[in-house]
């Protein structure tokens, strides 16, 4: 515009504008003139074109930049904040709403789901994609004002909200979540079954930047998932000392496994009422390093929860094997699978190649399993029972009376062998109405064809009443505490007869029992306290 201006005053002012005329006019430059009007109008669009384009171009970028931005700070499949963008807001709020001493008013809940993989494994990633974004959308619906939701990844999500001063808002909101949550999602002809575990953290002088409220939820939430699932927990000191506690003893447990500390012990199992040795029920105890002889209590249950009961159980059953196949042949172990080990479509393959390794003859071999493996999926358990029962080796179910077992499960199952929760044996001889419930389990297992073993037998007297029921074996520590290997060999010497037959003599106390005339059930005296075995 300028250089047009000055053009423009260039001619009128200085007469340039009529020299120009009178020489187009003189040597005859018309054409010439328009020529170069026109070529000048053609540049002038040109320009107008490009600069059009370049704004055209421009805004596209802004578009597609503000695209990516909200592609990268947000959830594909639910539209959800993602965790970045739930960071990010998380920060911005600890720096926006601090009160007087500095400590934000905010709440993170932390969302996870449970039982979501069997939803994948059963039904395909499809069914699990829709139960999520059924999920967010109930989550939607729930978030309070001023509250920020967002998915973390997988089947976690998070929730950022204000409680104020009333920390039962926190807790009814978890609740609620949990009930939308455990409600069916429709899925083709049938729905689909979850549920949600809540972990709830508030700002603290302690605890009052990001990284340590996302790690103070998700310690809370891990917490719930131990107790139970389908429930919510508050963060507090004690939960991270526990998980510190924890994360040491899962490491230590990984080591222990790999140098072999986990060492078989054995628990004497005899026929009623002779009380012929007819085996031994291999149990887990861990030498640990620092802490000694840990009984299972201490490390089972950590085991299954970080993966690593496979292995842990496949040493031990290679160790047991191995130290029995010395024994006379007559002799069986029983060996506890875990519910988790089920699921592997392997498992049969894996136990043959240790019982061929070792050495160890099938039918020398009983696998016990809990009732929870066959809630947890009874199909697999079929299958791999069966498999193991075709090579010659015996099936028991373990814990009978404390779980979720049916007549149908029994009878589809094939089992081998009850056996008695130790449970049911304690108490029976303390209330008659329990001494009841055993002779029914006990007259089940005979109207089955099955063997039944009472665990926890404590008393003479209780063998003596067991037996006279129909009870085919006996285990407790009447007969003898879980014992390694070495003291094993040594008590096999001193049972065995000249004869070659291993039988447990009743003890100086039983015989003491036995003469006094009491009633074998209800004047026994009641059961010592003991460590579980």
């Amino acid at each position: 515009m300028m250089i047009g201006t000055c053009v423009w005053l260039l001619g009128t002012r200085l007469g340039f504008f009529t020299f120009l005329g009178e020489a187009t006019r003189t040597y005859e430059l018309q054409d010439l003139l328009m020529l170069s009007l026109c070529m000048s109008l053609g540049l002038v669009a040109a320009s107008v074109r490009k600069s059009l384009k370049l704004r055209r171009a421009m805004r596209d970028r802004d578009g597609a930049e503000a695209q990516a931005e909200s592609v990268a700070r947000h959830d594909a499949l639910t539209g959800l904040a993602n965790r970045r963008l739930f960071r990010e807001t998380l920060e911005a709020r600890i720096q926006g709403s601090s009160d007087a001493a500095g400590v934000p008013r905010i709440a993170v809940m932390l969302i996870d789901l449970d039982r979501f993989k069997p939803v994948n494994d059963l039904h395909g990633h499809a069914a699990g994609d829709a139960a999520l974004c059924v999920v967010a959308d109930r989550l939607r619906l729930l978030r309070p004002a001023q509250g920020f939701l967002a998915r973390l990844g997988g089947d976690e999500f998070a929730l950022l909200v204000d409680p104020g001063d009333d920390l039962e808002v926190l807790a009814r909101l978890a609740q609620g979540i949990i009930a939308s949550i455990s409600q069916p999602i429709a899925w083709e002809q049938g729905h689909l079954e979850i549920g949600a575990t809540v972990g709830i953290t508030t700002a603290t002088e302690e605890c009052r930047s990001a990284e340590a409220l996302l790690h103070s939820a998700d310690v809370a939430m891990d917490q719930g998932k131990r107790d139970g699932r389908a429930t919510f927990r508050f963060f507090h000191l004690d939960m991270g000392h526990a998980l510190k506690a924890r994360a040491r003893l899962e490491g230590e447990l990984r080591v222990g496994i790999e140098r072999g500390e986990i060492e078989p012990f054995y628990q004497p199992v005899v026929s009623l009422p002779g009380r012929d040795l007819i085996g031994f029920e291999v149990l887990a105890r861990w030498n640990h390093p620092q802490h000694g002889i840990l009984g299972p209590d201490a490390f089972i249950t950590l085991a299954e929860e970080t993966d690593q009961i496979a292995e842990l159980t496949w040493g031990l059953m290679r160790k047991a094997c191995a130290d029995a196949r010395q024994w006379p042949a007559h002799l069986q172990l029983a060996v506890n699978i875990s519910p988790i080990q089920l699921r592997d479509p392997r498992l049969p393959e894996r136990i043959l190649a240790i019982l061929t390794e070792t050495g160890f003859a099938p039918y020398r071999l009983e696998i016990e399993i809990t009732e929870t493996a066959l809630v947890n999926d009874l199909e697999a358990a079929r299958t791999a029972l069966t498999s193991l029962q075709a090579f010659g080796i015996r099936v028991a179910l373990d814990d009978f009376g404390t779980g979720y077992s049916s007549l149908y499960h029994l009878r589809e199952l094939r089992f081998d062998k009850l056996k008695i929760d130790r449970s049911y044996v304690e108490a029976m001889r303390l209330s008659s109405e329990r001494a009841k419930l055993v002779d029914a389990i006990i007259a089940l297992g005979s109207s089955l064809g099955l063997l039944t073993t009472a665990e926890g037998i404590e008393t003479g007297s209780s063998v003596d009443w067991l037996a006279g029921q129909g009870c085919t074996y006996g285990q407790g520590y009447l007969f003898g505490k879980p014992q390694d290997k070495g003291i094993t060999d040594e008590l096999l010497a001193q049972w065995t007869d000249a004869a070659g037959r291993i039988v447990i003599a009743p003890s100086p106390m039983e015989t003491t029992e036995s003469r006094s005339g009491r009633n074998p059930i209800l004047s026994a005296p009641p059961v010592p306290d003991h460590v579980a075995a």
